[in-house]
């Protein structure tokens, strides 16, 4: 049976809501009063004199200052009481933490709730990962979007849980859904047609990546129902979007942050202002704790010339109508939750006092709850290799005819630019090009202790030496790693084994620096403080091996997405994304033309490279 309302629980039961007649016509007291602020009114965009009177949980009214009283007040005069922040998608794993701590770092920032897709643990820990990833004792609200398929992309990769599609159109119907999470945009099949329907007969929006895509494939995917994207980065697809009916959630993550482009044009995207909201995505404890979460993306909207008002709506009711839970959150408003922010200063965006559920839960910055969630023992010991694995399971063969390979180019974040290289090689094996910035990246099995892995090349990282891994590669969470020599790359494999999951750098014999995570190989099991000073000290061990990226680990593990263009990289092998076809690494050489993937040769990157354009010598010279 389909449940089409979500978290009926979070409405007032037939008690509270008598409770809260009672207390807004004045024939019952208050439970709290928060007086002498000024109430911002995100559906008018108005800044009011007003009272905001709470009855238990949620606001009973909200009054001119002085009409009701209560024995607990909040002083607010002089600050803006606004409604808490909603993150309209996220995968919490990608944080590197647990629910409890990411709360702990992101509710005193303002941000009480989140629209979350699990699909990280899902690929490890299958539907329990999901129901573990999805909860919290602590005052953040996470709201679920089911992920669409586990493994993503089963035609092309193997990873490590499965998740049977009878089990997602379950879940539609489960009150914590909220939307149908992001699913392939190149994935034209009946059962992936099946699950947006059930999606739509389910009353649940559906959540898109479309990957930036233009033309009759993004109108395919929107044509499922997808309503709304993350990916847009210029004024012109997020116009384009808006145009067709979906909401722009504007991402600022750790690869990228599309606020400055989005917001470029004030006067173009001026009447899509009701249609867009925001999103983290991807985002590390180190930049959601330096850079903010949704706090980041208001403060950039208004320093690019978006009114506070508007700003404030973007990030509280837009999302929470769109989603169809405003009866819920995301605004000042009778029978809501009281989940309220308290600011001086409207443009910096810190509040002073965060409420949830009619209580206090942080108060300048800091939080007033501790993280007690349980991490139960089958959530670790998820890092499974092949004893006989070594340095050299990642040789590459040069081919009979040449030595010229299919790579990728990193740009904009995750997003891959496909093109070709000659790679010199030693008896008989290719090896990186650090000059050129050219590295190895493989993707190894992690989860059935099996011998199988792909190796590729890319370029994007930077590194003049050494090697990072990682066991968190979307989407199948297998372990991937980037770096220039083969023992180096082992050596780097071996140890997340050894740390049961997480980053690490590796420099010769040597590891320079390691981040545990635990918990299916993704998320650690330490306080956020901790995490953060591990996480930055990895990203110098990085940038000491030349690595330019500011943010390497977090694109690490996208550079194999096979769901983003031009490439992908699995544990089975090098996909082009569009056809979603297995395409080889080595090329066939006929004279001095190579089988190119490339759909442009418009980029710098193929002047140097591509054998049809490079002048003799130059590819093995450029830098």
């Amino acid at each position: 049976m389909r449940t089409p309302f979500v978290r009926p629980e979070l409405v007032p039961t037939l008690d509270e809501l008598h409770r809260l007649r009672q207390v807004a016509n004045g024939t019952a007291a208050p439970d709290l009063v928060i007086r002498g602020g000024r109430v911002l009114s995100v559906h008018t965009g108005e800044l009011l004199d007003r009272d905001v009177v709470l009855s238990g949980r949620h606001i009973a009214a909200v009054t001119p200052f002085g009409r009701f009283d209560a024995q607990q007040v909040i002083d607010a005069r002089g600050l803006v009481i606004a409604p808490t922040f909603v993150d309209a998608h996220l995968h919490i794993e990608y944080t590197m933490l647990p629910p409890g701590e990411l709360a702990r770092l992101v509710v005193p920032k303002g941000t009480t709730a989140v629209l979350a897709d699990p699909n990280c643990i899902a690929n490890v820990l299958g539907a329990r990962g999901m129901d573990w990833a999805g909860q919290t004792e602590g005052p953040l609200r996470i709201f679920q979007q089911v992920t669409p398929a586990t493994p993503a992309f089963p035609e092309v990769e193997r990873g490590g849980a499965v998740v049977e599609n009878a089990e997602v159109l379950r879940r539609l119907g489960l009150s914590e859904a909220v939307t149908l999470g992001e699913s392939n945009p190149f994935d034209l099949g009946r059962e992936s047609t099946n699950r947006y329907r059930e999606a739509l007969l389910a009353g649940r929006r559906i959540t898109g990546h479309t990957a930036r895509l233009r033309g009759e494939p993004l109108w395919s995917y929107l044509a499922s129902g997808v309503s709304d994207d993350h990916n847009a980065v210029t004024v012109d697809e997020v116009l384009e979007r808006v145009r067709l009916g979906a909401m722009l959630t504007v991402m600022a993550g750790s690869m990228n942050d599309n606020t400055e482009t989005v917001f470029s044009d004030l006067d173009a995207l001026r009447p899509a202002f009701s249609h867009i909201c925001f999103c983290a995505d991807d985002k590390h404890v180190e930049d959601l704790a330096d850079q903010g979460h949704i706090d980041h993306h208001v403060r950039q909207a208004i320093r690019l010339g978006v009114e506070p008002p508007t700003a404030y709506r973007m990030a509280s009711l837009n999302p929470a109508l769109y989603y169809r839970i405003d009866h819920l959150i995301g605004s000042v408003a009778p029978s809501r939750l009281a989940d309220l922010q308290l600011i001086g200063d409207l443009p910096d965006v810190r509040p002073e006092l965060v409420v949830v559920g009619g209580k206090v839960v942080s108060e300048g910055g800091r939080p007033h709850f501790a993280n007690n969630d349980p991490i139960p023992d089958w959530t670790r010991d998820t890092i499974h290799l092949h004893p006989a694995l070594s340095a050299a399971s990642f040789a590459v063969r040069a081919g009979s005819g040449g030595s010229w390979v299919q790579s990728m180019e990193m740009y904009d974040g995750y997003f891959k630019r496909a093109f070709h290289a000659e790679l010199h090689a030693e008896e008989g094996v290719l090896v990186a090009d650090p000059a050129r910035d050219i590295a190895k990246i493989a993707v190894v099995d992690r989860h059935h202790a099996s011998q199988t892995l792909s190796v590729g090349f890319v370029r994007g990282f930077g590194l003049a030496r050494g090697a990072l891994a990682a066991s968190t590669n979307c989407t199948n969470q297998n372990i991937v790693v980037v770096g220039v020599d083969d023992h180096e790359i082992f050596r780097a494999v071996r140890e997340v084994q050894a740390l049961g999951g997480g980053y690490v750098v590796a420099d010769g014999d040597e590891i320079t620096a390691a981040v545990p995570l635990p918990i299916a190989g993704i998320i650690s099991d330490k306080p956020w403080e901790t995490v953060y000073d591990e996480l930055k000290e990895a990203n110098r061990a990085a940038a000491g091996l030349g690595c330019a990226i500011g943010s390497p680990f977090m694109i690490l593990a996208f550079v194999g997405l096979a769901g983003v263009p031009d490439l992908g990289l699995t544990e089975l092998g090098l996909i082009d994304t569009a056809s979603q076809q297995f395409i080889p690494v080595v090329l066939d050489v006929s004279g001095t033309t190579a089988a190119c993937r490339c759909p442009s040769h418009a980029h710098a990157i193929h002047h140097l490279m591509d054998p049809a354009t490079a002048t003799p010598g130059l590819a093995r010279s450029a830098s």
